[in-house]
């Protein structure tokens, strides 16, 4: 699920981790709402989006 945190963007995943997103545009039509990423694990809490589709 894709959340507004502050400034920025966090995904939380099914499986119970949540990640920072790094996002080149502002999908706001996605928040609150279950997403598919497609991008780089940068680090264990940070993913790089290159994508986000509806999910």
């Amino acid at each position: 699920m894709l959340l507004r945190e502050g400034g920025g963007f966090t995904l939380k995943s099914d499986s119970g981790p949540v990640y920072r997103l790094e996002l080149s545009r502002t999908p706001v039509d996605l928040v609150e709402k279950r997403v598919r990423i497609a991008g780089l694990l940068i680090d264990e809490a940070t993913l790089e989006a290159e994508g986000v589709q509806p999910g």
